[in-house]
Parts: C-alpha cells; sequence; structure tokens
C-alpha cells in the first residue's frame, strides 16, 4: 500500500512538473522577439524650458544637431552621442523585426512587382512638341523626354535620371523648364534630401551642361522671353525660408545676380512663376492667411514690377492671366473662395468683378481658362467635381463620376486654343486613369489608367463604402474605406484608419496598388476625413487649426470609435497611421485614446510642438504660426501644451509602435521622433512593441528612386500584419 502510494505520489508529481514545463513553454511561445532584447536607454540631461512663468523639462533636448555638426567632417561628442543613439535604435528595431525579414521581402518584391517597370507618362503638347518621361527596365530614375510634333519625330533625352543619379545615397530631380526657344532646359538638383536645390542649365542643341549654377534654391526658375534671363528664388541657409528672388543672366556668375525682392516678413515665403499665356513673370508672397502677388512682362525682363492687390491680413488670393484681364482665385468676402477678374491695369480689389460667386456649400479649388470654356476644380459634399462652364451661352455642366468616393482633378492642360480638358481620375477602387474630355460633346477618351501587374488583379474585386461617423460635438465626419469582397466585417477584422488633419489639405480616396497587400490579407483601410482638411469646405479646416485643433484628434477617435461600434473592427485589432502633421496627429491620439488601437504608425511625426513652434531658426516655423498659433502668447501656449504629444507622455499603457524619421529631415527635424521615442520607452507601463526606423541617408520624403521607397512601405505593412499573426 505505501509503495502504491509513494508510485501515486510520483505520478502527480511527473503530471505536475509536465504541466508547469507546459505551461512555460506556451509563456515561451507567446513571448514577443522584442520582449527578449535590450531596448536602447538614452542619456538624461534635463533641459529646463522656461515660458510664460511655465517650466517644462525636456530631458532629452540634447538629442537636437546644428546644420554645421550634422555636415561636419569630423562628429564632435555630441554628434556621436546623437549618432550612436540613433544607430542603436535601427539596431533595436532591426533586432526586433528580424523575425519579419522574410514577409518584409515578400511584401516589397509584391508591391515592386504590381509596378509596370518601362511605364511612361502620356505625353503633353508646348510650343511645338511633345514632352513625356519614362523608365527602362532596372532603373530607379526616369528618363526626360521629348519629341517635336511632326511625324516620325526623333526621341530626345533631354536629361538621364540614371546616369545623373549614379554613385550617389540621394537624388531629388526639381522642377523642369525649357526655354521660350526650347533650346535650353532648367533643372534642379538635391543630393542631401533637404530640398535645397542647386539649378542646373542644359543646351538641348549641344547637349552640353552650361557653366552657370544657381546654388541654394527651391529648384525651379520662370523664363522671360528673351531666352537668356531667368527668376528663381533662394532660401535662408538656416530657416530654408524662400525669401528672396533674383534675376540670372545665363552665361554670367550667381554672385553677379540681381535681387529682384527680399521678403523681409519672416512669417512669409516667396515664388515666382511664368504664366500659361507666358505673357507675364508672376511673382508672389504668400502664408497661411494672406498672400500678395506681382507681375512683370515676360518680354522686358529689366522691367518694372507691379502689385496686384497689397498684402492684406486674411485676404488670400491666387492669379492667372486671360485675354486682358486676370482672373483670381479670392477669399474676399467669400469663405469657400470666388471667381473673380480685374483688367490689367487696374488690378487692386475694388476693381474686381465676380465670375463665379461665393457659394456655402461649394468650395472652389482651382481653375483653368481654355478659349472658349472655363474649367472648375471645386469640392461639393466632400468630394472633388470638375464643372465645365462655356465663356458665351449657358452651357455649364459637372463631369459625372459614379464611384462613392474617389479622387479626380485637372491635369496639364498647356494648348489654350482646344476643346479638350485633360483630367485625372481615381477612386479606392479604380486605378489612376488619365482622360481627355470633349468640352462641347462631352466625349471621353481614356488615354491611359495605371497598370497592376497581378494577373488576379481587378477592380471588381473590391468594394468602397462611403460612412459617416457623428463627432462628440455634433458634426458628420465623412469616412471613405475599401476591402476585399468577401473580407467577413467583425471584431476579429483588422483595420487600418488613415487620416492627415492639417493645412486645409484633403485626404483624397485614391486608388493604391500598394494597399492591395493589405488588403488581399484581410485588412479593411479607411480614410477619416477630418476636420483640419478642407473636404467640406474652407469651414472644415478653420474648425480645425489653431485654437481648435483638438477637433482633428477627436474626429479621428470618434471615427475609431464609430468603426469599432458598427462592428468593421475591435481595438484589439485596429491600427492608425499618419505622417508628419499626420503623426502629430497619431501623436495626440495616442496619448488621448491608447487602448483603442493594437498598433500605431507615425511617419516623420511633428510631435515636439511648443520647442518648434518657439524656434524661429527651424524651418518652416514663422509662416506656420497661422496653422497652430504662436506660443510666445499665452493663450496659444497653454493650448498647444495640452495636445502636443512629447509633452503629454505619461505612465502609462500604449500600444504597439512604429516610428520613422529621416535624419536629413527639414520639415520635421528628426531629433523631434527621437525624442519623443526615448520619453515613451522611459515612461510607458506595458510591454508592447516601441520601435524607430531612422533612414540615415534621406529626409522628409524617404528615400528617393522609384522603388526603394517601398522598403519603408514593406516595414510598415509587416509590423501591423506581425501583429496580426500574418506571416506570409
Amino acid at each position: 500500500m505505501k509503495t502504491n502510494i509513494i508510485n501515486l505520489f510520483l505520478i502527480v508529481s511527473v503530471l505536475f512538473i509536465a504541466c508547469n514545463k507546459t505551461e512555460e513553454e506556451k509563456t515561451k511561445v507567446k513571448q514577443k522577439p522584442h520582449q527578449s532584447l535590450e531596448a536602447p536607454v538614452a542619456k538624461k540631461i534635463a533641459e529646463e524650458l522656461k515660458a510664460h512663468e511655465d517650466t517644462r523639462i525636456d530631458n532629452y533636448f540634447w538629442m537636437r544637431l546644428s546644420d554645421d555638426q550634422k555636415n561636419a567632417e569630423a562628429p564632435d561628442a555630441r554628434t556621436q552621442d546623437v549618432l550612436d543613439y540613433l544607430n542603436a535604435e535601427n539596431d533595436y528595431k532591426d533586432a526586433a523585426m528580424k523575425h519579419t525579414d522574410s514577409l518584409q521581402k515578400t511584401l516589397f518584391d509584391e508591391i515592386v512587382g504590381r509596378i509596370k517597370k518601362d511605364d511612361s507618362t502620356v505625353p503633353y503638347s508646348d510650343n511645338g512638341y511633345s514632352y513625356y518621361w519614362r523608365f527602362e527596365k532596372g532603373m530607379d530614375y526616369a528618363l526626360y523626354c521629348r519629341k517635336k510634333l511632326e511625324d516620325k519625330a526623333k526621341e530626345e533625352i533631354m536629361l538621364n535620371g540614371p546616369e545623373m543619379a549614379e554613385g550617389l545615397n540621394y537624388f531629388g530631380m526639381g522642377a523642369r523648364s525649357v526655354s521660350p526657344d526650347n533650346k535650353m532646359i532648367s533643372y534642379g538638383v538635391d543630393t542631401v534630401s533637404r530640398r535645397r536645390y542647386t539649378i542646373y542649365f542644359k543646351d538641348l542643341i549641344n547637349d552640353k551642361v552650361l557653366s552657370d549654377k544657381l546654388v541654394n534654391t527651391t529648384g525651379s526658375v520662370a523664363w522671360a522671353n528673351d531666352n537668356k534671363t531667368v527668376f528663381y528664388t533662394s532660401k535662408d541657409s538656416i530657416t530654408l525660408r524662400a525669401n528672396k528672388i533674383y534675376k540670372h543672366v545665363l552665361g554670367t556668375d550667381q554672385s553677379q545676380d540681381v535681387l529682384i525682392f527680399n521678403e523681409e516678413d519672416d512669417t512669409f515665403s516667396t515664388f515666382v512663376y511664368k504664366s500659361r499665356s507666358d505673357k507675364y513673370i508672376i511673382s508672389g508672397s504668400d502664408q497661411t492667411l494672406s498672400t500678395e502677388y506681382r507681375y512683370l512682362d515676360a518680354d522686358t525682363p529689366n522691367g518694372e514690377w507691379k502689385v496686384i492687390q497689397p498684402r492684406e491680413k486674411e485676404l488670400e488670393y491666387s492669379v492667372a492671366h486671360f485675354g486682358d484681364h486676370f482672373y483670381i482665385r479670392t477669399n474676399l468676402d467669400a469663405k469657400n473662395f470666388k471667381l473673380v477678374k480685374t483688367p490689367i491695369n487696374a488690378t487692386t480689389k475694388e476693381n474686381w468683378v465676380d465670375v463665379i460667386p461665393h457659394r456655402d456649400d461649394i468650395l472652389l479649388q482651382g481653375f483653368t481658362a481654355f478659349k472658349n470654356h472655363l474649367v472648375l476644380n471645386e469640392r461639393k459634399n466632400g468630394l472633388s467635381t470638375i464643372r465645365v462652364r462655356k465663356w458665351e451661352g449657358n452651357d455649364d455642366h459637372y463631369i459625372s463620376f459614379n464611384d462613392p468616393a474617389y479622387y479626380t482633378s485637372t491635369n496639364i492642360n498647356m494648348d489654350f486654343d482646344t476643346n479638350i480638358v485633360r483630367y485625372s481620375y481615381s477612386s479606392l477602387t479604380t486605378p489612376s486613369s488619365l482622360i481627355d474630355y470633349n468640352m462641347d460633346t462631352k466625349e471621353q477618351k481614356v488615354l491611359k489608367q495605371q497598370e497592376v501587374l497581378d494577373p488576379n488583379f481587378s477592380k471588381d474585386n473590391y468594394v468602397s463604402e462611403r460612412l459617416y461617423a457623428t463627432s462628440r460635438d455634433g458634426v458628420k465626419v465623412p469616412i471613405s474605406l475599401v476591402y476585399k469582397k468577401g473580407t467577413q466585417k467583425n471584431a476579429s477584422t483588422p483595420l487600418l484608419l488613415y487620416s492627415y488633419g492639417s493645412y486645409g489639405s484633403s485626404t483624397e480616396p485614391y486608388f493604391s496598388s500598394t494597399r492591395l497587400s493589405l488588403l488581399d490579407r484581410g485588412f479593411v483601410f479607411a480614410m477619416a476625413h477630418i476636420r483640419g482638411g478642407q473636404e467640406m469646405g474652407r469651414y472644415w479646416y478653420e474648425d480645425g487649426k489653431l485654437l481648435k485643433k483638438k477637433n482633428t484628434f477627436t474626429d479621428f477617435i470618434d471615427v475609431g470609435d464609430y468603426l469599432v461600434k458598427e462592428g468593421y473592427t475591435s481595438p484589439d485589432h485596429m491600427y492608425a497611421l499618419g505622417g508628419s502633421a499626420g503623426g502629430l496627429l497619431m501623436g495626440a491620439v495616442l496619448n488621448m485614446k491608447p487602448e483603442l488601437w493594437n498598433g500605431v504608425v507615425a511617419a516623420v511625426p511633428f510631435v515636439d510642438v511648443i520647442s518648434t513652434m518657439m524656434d524661429e531658426t527651424i524651418p518652416l516655423t514663422t509662416f506656420e504660426f497661422d496653422e497652430w498659433g504662436n506660443p510666445k502668447n499665452k493663450e496659444y501656449y497653454d493650448y498647444m501644451k495640452s495636445y502636443s504629444p512629447y509633452d503629454n507622455v505619461e505612465a502609462k499603457d500604449y500600444p504597439n509602435i512604429l516610428i520613422t524619421t529621416g535624419y536629413w529631415d527639414s520639415q520635421v527635424q528628426y531629433w523631434e521622433p527621437a525624442k519623443w521615442i526615448a520619453k515613451l520607452r522611459e515612461l510607458k507601463t506595458d510591454d508592447n512593441l516601441l520601435i524607430m526606423d531612422c533612414d540615415m541617408e534621406t529626409g522628409h520624403g524617404g528615400a528617393s528612386g522609384r522603388f526603394e521607397r517601398y522598403k519603408s512601405v514593406a516595414l510598415e505593412y509587416a509590423f501591423m500584419l506581425d501583429l496580426e499573426g500574418i506571416e506570409k
């Protein structure tokens, strides 16, 4: 009996140990790869930041480097500390995501595989030539070409992108402009990714680059009609503000260029271009709430510039030339903008006469004038539209579109004397199409539709919807979403919610072949058309800026809550994505309602709002006061502090987070996301994944080249798919 009891005890003990081992093994299986890694820990050096009798402690202020420090041949100690930290974050990200390498490669290969390798644009005609650019197989950069408008014309390769980019870590092509006599081309090049372009000139007849070189510019020129004089905009070397317009004569050194205009108000930036009629050189200065334009006869480059309408606070306008008038889109007594005209010899606002009056329910976004027609880009019921109107008679109509959510706009229309308007069209299910529309007969011709190199692709395999969520203050917020037919929408469905919500920039429901990699794996993709954009008119923008900025964040959260309530997904399977100012959105909603998301991707995020807006030496700061407010004013300081993502990180649970940035970013400096991730890692109380991908070679737009940028997309997708347990 005693022996049996001992045997029974041994059996129970073995079973107990076995059970425990099984639980341990289960725990081990459940453990995420990053949980066995040691995350980087940034050193803390307390910096007191004082304003309005308030003190903020920034332990990671030391991460900020000047351009001189970044460009120095040998890094000083502080620079080396920053580089070491950024590299440590990259190493940690690589290790934490190592198990997804195969998935990332699969994603990259299929994304790139859908893109036609030897693609080309639809040619457009201008001044006796047909212009286009094309890619050759295996090439990351384009060939910029033209042909004479005659039978059997020979192709001329004006600029050879692959040759120009050879050996460079980054190559960004700026604007290109051909001289009126068709003999010269100007072009801008950025090899750092700071959007500071050097302008070169090439003799197209002799296939020779001139010695002229214009450094530190915005990358474009406006040609005078003498074929030797150009006007261009230079940038402040510290703030990168476009602040001066110069006149350059070919064959002379840049040091001899004549300063035409100096924008001394640091809340404005300046620019210059040529009118579509080729009659005038037009320069302008603008900020968020005010503009001012000047013009010069293109036949007299040494002549006198004239102001169209002097700048006024909250008066915005833009200018085009047609016949004996300037046509002006303006918000003068017109929140949603209207179109007016004014004689060229009497241009101030008291001479403006309405052509298209203001409408409360329609936003006028732009216009193009033809000999017999006026074409208007409008936004109605949250969607873009194209309206065609004859100068003579009562023919006034809209081009019709059938998708519930889509995006359309006029394209390159250089020919003035034509009844054809060229426009582009795309929807969440329809690849981008370029269409010629006969404004008299209403006949349409599809010139080109984006090819999706996937034998299984058909737009009929996908479904798009247009929904409306009610925000906490009663506003109806539009939602555009798309998914693959057969996708079950329930609490287990993964859903990615995207938005931007700033600067009046509308989030457009366009097609993306890249996005198919998520849709085909069961994701629903949704766009939230939140306040801060301009989808529902100008008031939609004004209701999401300055002291109403939080409406942007609460709209996004309320859309997320609505999608959960309606059974499209659940917090365990919902993801959020936004970049730049949309990255600020991500940071804010992470602080405000972290439990709503399983994962968040914040790309080049603007998260250190107060410190950036307090520092007028940082690029873009001064002329964004009308967007965010000036924190030197206590009212704006307090409001910014209440939502600034970096300042509101708390000791609490956060979801899984992927942050991306570029070391050379000129729009959102790398140190904002770097500081943010350090503070998140210091304070968060969860064990979720927190990683940052810092591209040490690029800036705000990511990698240059046609395909390299998709590696970052593959990382973002792998981040979300891995959280869903999707391995292939």
